[in-house]
């Protein structure tokens, strides 16, 4: 069914977050999430690379790179200046340094004897986590882009 405008009608939790979007309320909600996700990857990725001893010295990189949008992530909840400045740079290397790992990652998993056995790829490094980091990175990228509340253009 086509509403007032020609566009699709949607009601209930879909409606609320087309309007967040359109009205500029989901910016913020973004950012924040990004500083939790980011709190949060980054004890993750801790643990596990503490379980393997940090046996390259890259395994610190995450640990370092994506704590940074945790006050990136802040700063954008309250400035619009932050939002578009310091969010985007953080994401932007939590995402590269994701790409990164992924590529360490299955490397690691090639170079275990019997190369890309299911078994490796079960018990090596994690094949995808830090794809799911960089998630983190491109959330606060997307938060970057979209309208702030109280805007009326861009």
């Amino acid at each position: 069914m086509l509403g007032r405008r020609g566009e699709p009608e949607v009601s209930g939790a879909l409606a609320t977050v087309l309007t967040d979007v359109r009205t500029g309320r989901f910016e913020r909600s973004l950012a924040a999430l990004t500083a939790a996700g980011a709190a949060i990857t980054t004890a993750e990725v801790y643990l596990s690379h503490d379980g393997a001893s940090f046996g390259n010295r890259m395994m610190w990189w995450p640990v370092v790179v994506i704590p940074t949008a945790v006050p990136a992530g802040i700063a954008a909840v309250f400035s619009e200046r932050a939002a578009r400045t310091v969010l985007p740079l953080a994401g932007a290397a939590i995402v590269c340094n994701g790409v990164q790992g992924t590529y360490l990652h299955w490397r690691g998993t090639a170079q275990r004897p019997g190369g890309w056995t299911r078994y490796n790829m079960e018990s090596g490094p994690p094949m995808f986590a830090p794809l799911l980091a960089a998630l983190v990175g491109g959330m606060g990228i997307v938060a970057s882009i979209l309208r702030r509340e109280g805007r009326r253009g861009r």
